[in-house]
């Protein structure tokens, strides 16, 4: 019975040290095929528009772009390009998320209502109109701002990754230029390279070399990266790469500027950090060091008080 006991503690043992070893590679070649299927999908959409706009005559196509941009202007303004570009930086790529996320804000908020009504209507328990009202008018709230605030963190989430990473991608973009290898060709090799580190930034960088690998104008593809991302770094890299190619400058030179820049600003921003973590510390280190430093301290004292009669 022990050695059938041993026996399968081994096997378990063996079975978890295997799958602790073996995971993180699966994670990872899981994380290149997700990146992977961003980039080709995004390859098949623009060479498929590629394809249609060049298939059409050239004022047919202008005037549908006219007539759709202003289709759009019309319905939504300028609230619809800012909420595109929101859902963009979320990684939120479905040309149909905006509209989704107009009819979340719409729909949750009469869907709280209604049932927080329902709940305190038909409950055992009575509440007076002001309450049902009160909590109607809550719930009604949330659900208004609730999708906002949810696509807000996940962009936040993903430029603090994305400036974590884009200095060292710089970095390493910035051998390729000085080895003699295009932009376009950087961009690729980093983006692939990055994939294990950041799958954001990697999603983020292959967007931006099939762009540039299909549209006429490298401008049109750093703008576009800049807008998809928010960030400070990527609209900081976008418009030096601009510039240095509008202005025949050095593109070695502009990423290594750029690279010092964004070093400099992760480490003032973890200087700040840290200058921002003693206050921080100071109400858990009152509510739970404390007292059980002055328990420590006077409870000998107070024992031996209570032994001796006191």
């Amino acid at each position: 019975m022990n050695d059938t006991v041993v026996i399968f503690l081994s096997a378990v043992l063996a079975a978890a040290s295997f799958m602790a070893v073996a995971l993180p590679f699966l994670n990872r070649q899981d994380k290149k095929e997700r990146y992977q299927a961003v980039i080709d999908k995004k390859r098949k959409n623009l060479f498929a528009s590629t394809k249609e706009n060049l298939n059409k005559p050239t004022n047919v196509s202008a005037r549908d772009s006219i007539a759709s941009f202003y289709k759009i202007q019309k319905l939504f303004g300028a609230y619809g390009e800012k909420l595109r570009d929101s859902m963009l930086q979320a990684g939120i790529r479905d040309p149909k998320a905006p509209l989704y996320f107009l009819m979340a804000r719409i729909g949750l908020p009469i869907f709280l209502i209604l049932f927080t009504a329902l709940i305190m209507t038909q409950g055992q328990k009575d509440f007076t109109s002001g309450q049902v009202f009160a909590a109607m008018f809550f719930m009604g709230l949330s659900g208004f701002f609730l999708p906002k605030i949810l696509i807000k963190n996940h962009i936040q989430k993903r430029q603090q990754e994305i400036s974590l990473s884009f200095p060292d991608a710089l970095d390493m973009m910035l051998i390729c230029v000085q080895g003699g290898i295009g932009l376009e060709q950087t961009v690729s090799r980093i983006a692939d390279e990055i994939a294990d580190h950041s799958e954001t930034l990697a999603e983020e960088l292959g967007i931006l070399s099939a762009e540039m690998g299909l549209l006429n104008d490298r401008r049109i593809a750093l703008q576009d990266f800049a807008r998809r991302v928010g960030s400070g770094s990527a609209r900081s890299f976008a418009t030096a790469m601009i510039q240095a190619e509008q202005y025949g400058t050095s593109v070695s030179q502009a990423m290594s500027v750029i690279s010092d820049e964004l070093r400099s600003e992760r480490m003032a921003a973890a200087e700040q950090k840290a200058a921002s973590l003693p206050p921080k510390l100071t109400v858990p280190m009152i509510l739970f060091f404390l007292p059980v430093l002055f328990v420590v301290i006077l409870a000998p004292a107070f024992i031996q008080a209570k032994g001796a009669g006191l």
